[in-house]
């Protein structure tokens, strides 16, 4: 009888822990605006996973959010960034509608695919998400940052490591909720 107990307050710890270990990821890796990071993602040819990830690490998905450096919306695209990417992909730029959850998403979007496309490399062009392409491509041409000047052995900004290291452990966890 004690070890049919013991069984039951077994199986009953490891539901427990499970609901709570569920609980922790849903806090820290949220599921919201899959759908429209779907769409986007492939109007944008870029992983949804990749997308969901930047859009978490840079606001954690607050649509609201701005920045001190006036970074705004759920992909934390600064105006100035996202005028340019409505008129290189030929739409609409309303400045007003950078807290639109979709807007933001597709102008943050197709400004990572770009730098991606740009640099030929998913790393980089996460790099560049934060830190700047020219920023990047000045690391590339510095022989004490990238021996080869395609990938960066090294990169300077502390901020951008971090980056880029929080953005890949999104990732992995992402790749796994979008299939």
């Amino acid at each position: 009888m004690k070890a049919f107990y013991s069984l039951i307050f077994l199986s009953l710890s490891c539901l427990v822990l499970t609901f709570f270990v569920g609980c922790l990821l849903n806090y820290f890796y949220p599921m919201k605006y899959s759908e429209e990071i779907k769409q986007i993602s492939s109007e944008c040819h870029i992983d949804s996973a990749l997308l969901a990830s930047v859009a978490n690490v840079e606001s954690g998905f607050k649509k609201d959010a701005i920045s001190s450096k006036g970074a705004v919306g759920i992909m934390q695209i600064k105006p100035s960034t996202a005028k340019w990417v409505a008129q290189k992909y030929k739409k609409s730029y309303e400045e007003e509608r950078l807290n639109d959850e979709l807007y933001n998403i597709m102008l943050g979007g197709y400004y990572l695919s770009y730098l991606i496309d740009y640099f030929q490399d998913v790393n980089l062009g996460i790099c560049a998400y934060n830190a700047g392409q020219g920023n990047v491509s000045g690391w590339l041409k510095n022989k004490e940052y990238s021996l080869d000047g395609k990938k960066l052995d090294k990169i300077p900004f502390k901020e951008t490591r971090e980056y880029l290291s929080k953005v890949n452990k999104n990732y992995y966890y992402y790749k796994n909720r979008y299939k």
